[in-house]
């Protein structure tokens, strides 16, 4: 008998295993057979047979056989051969030794099996052997680090492959990759290396470099990396740099980019070859966040510009959609009043002194929002310079300036020290009409001075000394502007106006006479107590209808090209879906303008808002809630309200996106606004497509959240049908969710004292499900029951009077999927909630009834 008939009566039991394809067996892994499955078992091969050799003589004999079948074979089953000898200490460092010897296989096919199986082998001895370190250290990395060297090209990319899933699984020690993989890459990566090992080795190190410390990447491969982005002779290896360029930054930090990185970075933004421009583009994020704000306003800005207007329509399409993101690095927690929280919800910076941002606060228990701070600024967010030297007052500065006092104080400006004295009291001196409001500028000062005036002055010295009294009226009465809603301010900015008005006759013109003969002055006319009118003269108002889009946060040319995204032209000579990457970056660019600034953005908002296309409408429909908390309430009703009831009559694939966050939203507006919505929420039982169950699913889903947003009064009258309706959809995903919203509704009831309202509801469910001459309508009532008892919407004693009676008369039902349900209601809650006695009076009931 041949030897290579022998070695297919030895893989006889192998046959079914191999007759599908390698992708076949890889969609199900080894770990799939058991050892009772001797038929398709891996190690079948060691089984006793003619040659009465030990298992270990015979892997001995298939991993070295002169057939290659053979050798892939055991090749493919090292992880089950494993298994087998882990018991044994010494068989195991054998098999350890083999599978080493085996590493040298001249066949590439032998080696790229045993690759393959080199991080299944890696996790088996990380989670079983305690020596696994040594042991994986000693045999399998030097396999890896060699392999990545080796000639044949599929071996070399599966020894890539599981060295990136070694390091992500945090298999491979810091020691070896500092000693014997980072050696190996830089070796390849030699201005003499092979161009193909290169290329490659490029790759892999720039995927190593995220999973490595910072001082490893620093010591090691920095100093290479920056070569390789200087690399003349292969356009190869700067794409890749560039590619990855971000990482790098990120991992070495602020220092090292801006001494080493940033100077690489430029060169590569100016390469000859457009896709490694575009490539820089596509990082530039990555790259911003990771230098100072002065270079990132100073050199990255203008770099930046300069790709945005590139030759290449390629570079200037991937800038464009870059241009948001790069734009929300100038974003600064301190100024904006908002951070994100690490699940990326968007959340108010907590403090207890003036932030110049609006505070969202859920509602109060009697359905009244919380009033907030109003954000305090100029037209053209520029800083506001002091009144004098006592009362400097800048944006950066507005957290130290003002302090909350007591509900019958005015908020004066103080330094640090009070500041932290008086923030110590606020528990006692708490006022939330004063600690919500923003605070008033102190203006003392300047009143006493012009109180002060002498009045023996001549003629002379009053017309020297107008235009700077007038002038410090005017900053005085634009520092007020944003809380001309306070009646208090509302008084000061009448008296203000009319002493402004005094100081502006005063003084004289550029072609008055300069002599004291008297001039003819209009009468001074008293304001009206309006206040809507707050200053006679319309133009000395910091707040217009045309404000120039003119801000200070971020170069105006970055806001100036991020406008023009909604340029048709834009969309013919760069991307024709500009507009909608335009609108995915919007609440980003918003947060970092800051809401002072919101005037830049609001007429692209509402272009996109009724944009053509409806994934436009989309993007902004899924993030106008977060646009919301970004703007604060005022903002929001005056701006956000009108696009928002636009999308609720959109398209669905539009309406999706409001829904999606239709209680986010809607905490945000005031509870007399919000009410408005109850009206329209009806609407969204309607869809373009019947066959659309998810939307109503989302529907109700959103419906259980919102249940806290209004009274009990609303919720019954409004919400409740909505309710009612959904259980009867003929979906059951949506019937389900539903019924859960019913629960959340009676419970609603009951904890605002709404006895009578919830004795209604019941009575209606009972009608509703009880009776119901479908099997699903009386499961449902059991189930609601289950979850009545479960979330204690009501005292038992009132379930056992309105509820039990009703769900004990289904214990009898003719349906199985009834009893079931009724089964377990009664045993999983409501006989463990019961008393004794009504435990025993439902044992009573089912007894008779069976």
């Amino acid at each position: 008998m041949g030897p290579l008939l022998t070695n297919c009566l030895v893989f006889a039991g192998l046959s079914l295993y191999f007759e599908d394809s390698h992708d076949d067996l890889d969609d199900f892994g080894f770990d799939d057979y058991g050892s009772e499955c001797d038929g398709i078992r891996i190690t079948a091969f060691l089984d006793a047979g003619q040659d009465n050799l030990t298992p270990l003589g015979r892997l001995e004999k298939y991993a070295f056989s002169e057939n290659v079948f053979n050798r892939q074979i055991v090749a493919r089953g090292l992880l089950d051969v494993l298994r087998e000898f882990s018991d044994n200490e010494n068989d195991f460092i054998s098999v350890m030794e083999t599978v080493a010897r085996m590493s040298e296989d001249g066949e590439p096919t032998v080696r790229a099996e045993l690759m393959e199986q080199v991080p299944n082998i890696a996790m088996f001895l990380h989670e079983s052997r305690p020596n696994f370190p040594a042991a994986f250290s000693r045999y399998l990395v030097p396999i890896v680090v060699r392999y990545l060297t080796d000639p044949n090209n599929q071996v070399r990319k599966t020894s890539q492959a599981a060295l990136l899933v070694l390091l992500e699984q945090g298999l491979i020690s810091k020691a070896d990759m500092e000693t014997k993989v980072c050696p190996v890459l830089l070796d390849l990566t030699q201005p003499s290396s092979d161009d193909d090992y290169k290329i490659e080795a490029v790759a892999i190190m720039c995927k190593v470099v995220t999973m490595l410390s910072k001082d490893t990447v620093e010591l090691l491969l920095l100093p290479r990396f920056c070569d390789l982005c200087s690399d003349a002779r292969l356009f190869q290896v700067r794409k890749v740099c560039a590619a990855n360029f971000g990482e790098f930054c990120s991992i070495v930090g602020q220092e090292a980019t801006e001494k080493l990185l940033m100077p690489k970075f430029f060169d590569l933004c100016s390469d000859s070859l457009w896709g490694i421009r575009k490539a820089c583009a596509e990082c530039f994020m990555m790259v911003s966040n990771s230098t100072s704000p002065e270079v990132r306003r100073a050199k990255l800005s203008p770099l930046f510009i300069s790709l945005i207007s590139d030759q290449s329509r390629w570079v200037r399409q991937a800038a464009f959609q870059s241009l948001g993101r790069f734009i929300s690095t100038f974003a600064n927690p301190s100024s904006t009043g908002l951070h994100f929280r690490e699940d990326g919800a968007l959340l108010e910076v907590p403090r207890c002194t003036s932030d110049r941002t609006i505070t969202h606060t859920p509602p109060n228990q009697d359905g009244r929002a919380t009033p907030s701070p109003e954000h305090v600024a100029t037209a053209d967010g520029e800083e506001l310079h002091s009144y004098d030297d006592n009362h400097a007052s800048v944006p950066g500065e507005m957290h130290d300036s003002f302090t909350h006092t007591s509900s019958n104080e005015s908020p004066t400006a103080t330094n640090n020290a009070k500041n932290t004295k008086e923030t110590e009291q606020t528990d006692e001196n708490f006022n939330s009409f004063h600690y919500w409001r923003s605070p008033l500028p102190d203006i003392s000062g300047e009143l006493e001075m012009l109180k002060e005036e002498p009045e023996e002055n001549c003629l002379e010295s009053k017309s020297s000394h107008g235009k700077a009294t007038s002038d410090q009226i005017q900053k005085v009465l634009d520092c007020l502007q944003p809380h001309i809603d306070d009646p208090d301010v509302q008084a000061q900015v009448q008296v203000l106006s009319a002493a402004l008005k005094a100081a502006q006759l005063d003084s004289p013109s550029d072609n008055s006479p300069t002599d004291n003969s008297p001039t003819e002055v209009e009468p001074e006319v008293e304001p009206e107590n309006n206040a809507d009118s707050p200053s006679e003269d319309s133009s000395h108002s910091p707040v217009s209808e045309d404000k120039p889009k003119i801000q200070n946060v971020i170069p105006q040319q970055l806001l100036d090209q991020y406008l023009s995204m909604t340029d048709p032209a834009r969309a013919q000579t760069v991307d024709t879906e500009i507009a909608k990457h335009c609108a995915f970056s919007l609440p980003g660019v918003a947060l970092t303008l800051g809401r002072q600034n919101w005037h830049c953005l609001k007429d692209t908002y509402e272009t996109l808002a009724t944009d053509v296309q409806w994934k436009v409408r989309r993007t902004l429909a899924f993030s106008i809630h977060e646009l919301a908390v970004i703007l604060g309430d005022q903002l929001t009703a005056a701006d956000l309200v009108p696009i928002f009831n636009g999308f609720l009559k959109d398209l669905d694939e539009v309406r999706i996106g409001v829904l999606k966050h239709l209680y986010d939203f809607l905490k945000l507006l005031h509870a007399d606004k919000r009410r408005e919505y109850l009206y329209q929420l009806q609407e969204f039982m309607v869809t373009d497509n019947s066959r659309n169950w998810r939307f109503r699913y989302e529907l109700a889903e959103q419906l259980i959240l919102i249940i806290e947003l209004y009274s009990h009064y609303d919720v019954y009258d409004y919400l409740r049908q909505i309710a009612l309706t959904l259980c009867s959809d003929k979906v059951s995903e949506v019937r389900w969710i539903s019924y859960k919203l019913v629960v959340e509704i009676l419970q609603k009831l009951y904890a605002s004292g709404a006895d009578d309202l919830g004795l209604n509801f019941i009575n209606e469910l009972t009608v509703r499900f009880c009776h119901c001459p479908k099997w699903v309508g009386r499961q449902a009532f059991a189930f609601i029951c289950q979850a009545i008892v479960e979330e204690d919407c009501m005292p038992m004693e009132q379930f056992s009077q309105h509820l039990l009676p009703s769900l004990l008369s289904l214990s009898s039902d003719p349906v199985a999927n009834v009893r079931v349900l009724v089964a377990k209601a009664l045993r999983q809650s409501v006989m463990e909630k019961a008393s004794s006695h009504q435990t025993n009076e439902i044992t009573e009931q089912v007894t008779v009834d069976r």
